[in-house]
């Protein structure tokens, strides 16, 4: 059986990425990116839909080696429970991490919509769960306060008595994510490559130089005026030795493990599953058309403190005694680096050189984000998450913090309750009298149900700014949280700023 399972990835065999040559002369461009994964791609991509040259230097091939070993769970539910990260940071941060997770949702939709990318993206619920075996009277008080707090700070999060195929109590979380990150990045690679931009493989960074700013690799120089670290473990550049020795002593790198293999099509849930161990265990399927592709991990330690094979044979076990009839055929590993606190290192690391690190079991979303974060540092723009994710941040424990009203005007807040709010239940389930932003033939909606039955629907956008309202049931009105104002039930402006109604919607129409 050992032989007949691939040690690669089920990612690296089920799509198909062009190559790329590597540097071959010395260039010119305005924003050098070191590393060709979730992190690198994305910010080439956005950097260069922005105006920006941009040169991506990658050391092996597109996908590098973290990506392609991920697990894909696209969620903004951390590692580290929000109970704690409350306890730690306070309310407004612990709120401020999740959303920007959900941001980088978001940015993916955003991307994988307007460049029509065909990589199994699809919306679907997390499912945190008690662990298989875990005492019920010790998990259940934590899972009933993690819903509690998610749904106070305004996510979309439900405790029930039976997880779906686990059948153990848990918390779904609406609006994550799943993608064939293979599939994502050969797309982005193909939109960044040309046109004055570049993406090389084979192609190892040497040296980052400061004054004139260049990077050299294969003998060539390229000349910037920005770098993007983007290698999962940031490299040195040209950061200083004390500073670089400092933030590697905030890093702890675990290694993971994976296997996969061929299930009965709709055996499994299409959904995110992880549980409440410790190290805990997570599942996944890539959807087929005749099949699904089961995808199980678990048995993290610090790396290169386990005998490899035994953590491979035990993750093996406890997939084939989880998954009725799992036909493996994969197996590999993948490194996770965890910081100190909890929270990922997002910022500059020296004047003109950008990295992130320390994304946890959030890989695909930290590492669009720090994409997004290091495409606003390069423009010269305000992000609402640089303190909090700042290298050297001080300012997050403790002090007050009126997280949304000060980043109010950032594009995200446009659509955060968008993002977080709507419900996917049918428009019949609306009660007479009742409003809500329900999702409807893929499109979102303000709808409300008069008491005579009678049904309106509407654009939930803010016709002020752009935000989206929420209902009001106490004041039976659709309000705006960004600026105040207010509309009928059925979309007439009843206070300003806003001077025009909500848009009549149709969907599907």
């Amino acid at each position: 059986m050992r032989n007949a399972v691939a040690t690669q990835s089920y990612w690296t065999d089920s799509a198909s990425i062009p190559s790329y040559r590597p540097l071959d002369r010395d260039l010119e461009v305005d924003v050098v990116v070191i590393g060709a994964g979730i992190t690198g791609l994305t910010a080439a991509y956005l950097l260069k839909k922005a105006g920006r040259r941009v040169a991506v230097l990658e050391r092996r091939t597109v996908g590098g080696v973290d990506t392609m070993a991920t697990t894909a769970h696209v969620t903004f539910v951390t590692d580290l429970d929000l109970s704690d990260l409350v306890s730690t940071f306070g309310r407004d941060h612990a709120q401020a991490a999740w959303d920007a997770g959900m941001a980088a949702i978001a940015q993916i939709d955003d991307i994988v919509t307007d460049e029509s990318i065909d990589c199994h993206w699809s919306r679907v619920h997390g499912v945190k769960h008690l662990a298989l075996g875990e005492d019920a009277s010790s998990g259940l008080e934590r899972l009933r306060k993690e819903a509690a707090i998610a749904h106070e700070l305004g996510f979309d999060a439900e405790f029930v008595d039976k997880a779906p195929f686990v059948n153990r109590p848990g918390v779904l979380y609406a609006g994550q994510r799943r993608i064939h990150p293979a599939k994502y990045l050969a797309a982005l690679a193909a939109i960044v490559n040309g046109g004055g931009s570049f993406v090389f493989e084979d192609t190892a960074s040497d040296e980052v130089v400061d004054e004139p700013l260049s990077v050299t690799a294969r003998g060539h120089k390229v000349s910037c005026d920005y770098v993007v670290l983007a290698t999962h473990t940031p490299l040195m550049g040209k950061t200083n030795i004390a500073s670089a020795t400092l933030l590697q002593t905030k890093l702890y790198l675990y290694t993971s493990y994976v296997v996969g293999g061929r299930v009965k099509k709709g055996l499994l849930p299409d959904a995110l599953f992880w549980d409440t161990a410790d190290p805990y265990h997570y599942l996944r399927i890539d959807a087929q058309s005749d099949h699904d592709f089961a995808i199980f991990g678990g048995g993290d330690h610090k790396t290169g403190q386990a005998d490899t094979e035994q953590c491979f044979a035990k993750v093996e076990a406890e997939a084939k005694a989880l998954i009725p009839g799992l036909q493996l055929s994969h197996r590999w590993s993948g490194q996770v680096v965890e910081t100190n606190d909890g929270l990922p290192f997002i910022g500059e690391t020296s004047s003109r050189q950008f990295a992130g690190t320390g994304f946890s079991g959030n890989g695909t979303t930290f590492g669009t984000l720090t994409a997004m974060m290091a495409t606003d540092a390069v423009l010269g723009l305000k992000n609402p998450w640089s303190d909090l994710f700042d290298v050297g941040r001080t300012k997050v424990r403790g002090g007050a913090w009126d997280y949304v009203k000060e980043n109010v005007d950032y594009p995200y807040y446009m659509i955060r309750g968008w993002l977080a709010g709507a419900d996917e239940t049918p428009v019949r389930s609306l009660r007479r009298g009742e409003g809500r932003i329900l999702e409807i033939k893929g499109e979102r909606v303000a709808a409300f149900r008069a008491a005579n039955g009678r049904l309106t629907m509407l654009s939930p956008v803010c016709t002020h700014m752009g935000c989206v309202v929420g209902w009001n049931a106490a004041g039976q009105s659709w309000d705006c949280p960004c600026h105040g104002s207010r509309f009928t039930p059925t979309g007439e402006v009843l206070s300003g700023p806003a001077e025009t109604p909500l848009e009549r919607k149709r969907p599907g129409s």
